[in-house]
């Protein structure tokens, strides 16, 4: 897919220093349009939408949200911690509002597996089906979330 002049200024925020030290793309050098188009192939093998992916974490998050930076357990088998630390990210999408620095663990108990997200990750999975680039710190495989969170179709 080619890129538009407005997805050019969109991925330049990604980069390391503009929103975040590290950046989102991680050593991934493809346009932002052909990792969004792979994670969207990705995600439509599993016979899953972004939404549901992000309501699976918003509800995680949620129940996790409880133990005020403790482990809590939630949804039966899942232990989740919820911390905090002080300031706000925007979206590199541009779209209005700023996300809290939230950091969210999630180790499902059954299986051993872990999954680490954050509040603008969820918001960049619906929003925008957004995971990251290969490599980026917080990176979110498709995949990976829905076995580790046990997102079934």
């Amino acid at each position: 897919m080619k890129q538009s002049a407005k997805d050019d200024i969109i991925q330049s925020q990604m980069r390391p220093g503009v929103i975040t030290r590290d950046g989102m793309l991680g050593e991934d050098r493809r346009n932002l349009c052909d990792i969004l188009e792979a994670d969207d192939a990705a995600v439509r093998r599993l016979g899953l939408t972004h939404a549901a992916i992000a309501a699976r974490m918003r509800a995680l998050r949620d129940a996790g949200a409880r133990g005020l930076g403790l482990p809590i357990g939630a949804l039966d088998h899942f232990e989740v911690r919820v911390d905090s630390v002080r300031g706000k990210l925007p979206c590199p999408f541009r779209h209005q509002g700023m996300f809290p620095k939230e950091f969210v663990e999630v180790r499902n108990v059954r299986s051993g597996e872990q999954a680490m997200f954050t509040e603008l990750n969820m918001h960049l999975i619906e929003a925008h089906g957004f995971y990251e680039g290969l490599g980026s710190a917080y990176r979110q495989e498709p995949e990976t979330l829905a076995r580790v969170l046990e997102i079934v179709p």
